[in-house]
């Protein structure tokens, strides 16, 4: 274990997985424990345990900066890079070509969660999951099929309340509006999807935006299959229905990857008469953490170059609603073993 604040203890882990290794970080307050823990699961493509990306600039994440404060409000954390991701992604690589899929990125989760409920100092009763976008899908996917250590509760934190294919498609929609060519744009976008679904090669139309293009060619690497068709059709009111612990649902309104009403809107209606909150903070963006500039004035390359950079801060109203929501309903269990 190593300390770099008083009273906040780290320790790395790895767990091997089939053919691969599984690296994460521990976090834990100083002491002897028990004490109720997180396990935090990663958003989409590679973005690693810390919540940093190759693709978006900065090295801030705000996976490590939710793991420090939850240390400091009595938290255990296992953050977790998933084996297509951090530093470990080329050695694992070669075994995973063929055989992502929704399957694959559960078996990662089951493992965390067992490696965190084998520390002497976690109460296994009292692990939650705290998740960043597509993580809700897995998240909610672990907690549906009666694993072996059931989640206490669970906060999704940017999640989609739609098929992952219908806001992916909303975002280059949104893009496509602002030019002439917009409709032609999403009619090959959308020849395109209709012919991976099928299993058929995409084939993009030369005409397309090269991002989009890229974007497209993205979904048939050998790598991203059999996952990135699973994922595409993936809805997650459907497991949200099916969850019987608490739930949090976080989604910020200058989040510009999922929104607060067209991805809240269906997570409320699935939740209905479930124990789940919602919060939708005023400031919040994807990765928690605070926007201040106003939403007309917010382009998406600013937005998303605010995910990592260094002066980058967590979104207060976020984290204290999420801190006090964990620590009410981690209390929750005592007041029910007293009632008991």
């Amino acid at each position: 274990m190593t300390s770099e604040q008083p009273g906040v203890e780290r320790s790395e882990v790895s767990w091997q997985l089939d053919a691969t290794t599984v690296y994460g970080t521990l976090v834990r307050p100083s002491g002897q424990g028990l004490f109720p823990a997180v396990v935090m699961v990663a958003g989409s493509g590679p973005t690693d345990r810390d919540w940093n990306s190759p693709l978006i600039p900065g090295a801030n994440g705000s996976a490590r900066l939710v793991a420090e404060a939850l240390a400091e409000r009595g938290f255990a954390s296992l953050r977790y890079d998933k084996r297509a991701a951090g530093p470990h992604a080329a050695e694992n690589l070669p075994a995973l070509v063929g055989k992502m899929s929704m399957q694959s990125h559960l078996d990662e989760l089951v493992g965390a969660v067992r490696a965190l409920a084998d520390q002497a100092w976690v109460e296994r009763a009292r692990i939650f999951a705290l998740t960043s976008s597509e993580g809700a899908l897995h998240a909610l996917n672990y907690q549906v099929h009666d694993p072996a250590v059931p989640l206490a509760g669970l906060v999704l934190t940017g999640a989609p309340g739609r098929a992952i294919g219908a806001v992916g498609r909303a975002q280059i929609a949104a893009q496509a509006a602002n030019v002439p060519s917009g409709a032609e744009v999403m009619a090959a976008y959308d020849a395109a999807i209709g012919r991976f679904l099928a299993g058929q090669p995409i084939t993009p139309d030369p005409s397309l935006p090269q991002p989009i293009v890229m974007l497209l060619q993205s979904l048939e690497y050998p790598a991203n299959l059999p996952f990135a068709r699973e994922l595409w059709t993936t809805d997650a009111t459907a497991w949200l229905a099916d969850v019987s612990v608490p739930v949090l649902v976080v989604i910020g309104k200058k989040d510009i990857q999922v929104h607060w009403r067209a991805d809240g809107g269906p997570l409320q209606a699935a939740a209905a008469g479930r124990d789940v909150t919602f919060l939708f903070p005023e400031n919040a963006n994807h990765v928690l953490k605070h926007e201040p500039t106003p939403l007309a004035e917010l382009t998406p390359a600013a937005a998303v170059a605010r995910y990592g950079s260094a002066d980058s801060v967590l979104d207060p109203e976020s984290l204290d609603a999420i801190l006090g929501w964990l620590v009410f309903h981690q209390e929750s269990i005592d007041r029910l073993r007293v009632a008991l």
